[in-house]
């Protein structure tokens, strides 16, 4: 047996680079949509809470735009994380436990394709870390 780092094959990664390339896709026009969601929300916020008598509707409002927000940074950071999967298919390190060596599943790489450790290890990790 090779003792050479163990890797997926080209036809693989190719598979999980239109996978992760599709998510960046959707992903990027849901980043233009929340954008968009948050400028509208901030143009016509300012416009009606001057006429709003009811504080109630003004917190609704900041409500609706800080969940706008929160979501936008989520499909950000998720946006960086596609970026960087990809950026691993090309160095090779796609899909490879950093503890282990050890492949990462398929289904977890589809799931989740920045992971950089098999489950186990992720989970021990937890136990030992219990401020993470």
């Amino acid at each position: 047996v090779n003792m050479a780092q163990k890797k997926y094959s080209k036809k693989k990664l190719a598979f999980f680079k239109k996978h992760i390339q599709a998510k960046l896709d959707s992903l990027t026009n849901d980043l233009d949509s929340s954008r968009g969601n948050l400028e509208s929300n901030t143009s016509s916020l300012s416009q009606e809470s001057v006429y709003s008598v009811h504080m109630a509707d003004a917190g609704t409002d900041s409500n609706e735009r800080e969940k706008a927000y929160h979501l936008y940074n989520r499909q950000t950071d998720y946006h960086k994380s596609l970026i960087k999967a990809l950026e691993r298919i090309e160095n090779g390190t796609f899909g490879v436990c950093t503890i282990s060596g050890e492949l990462i599943p398929e289904e977890r790489m589809l799931e989740v394709p920045n992971a950089t450790k098999r489950v186990e290890h992720k989970e021990a990790e937890k136990l030992n870390n219990p401020q993470s």
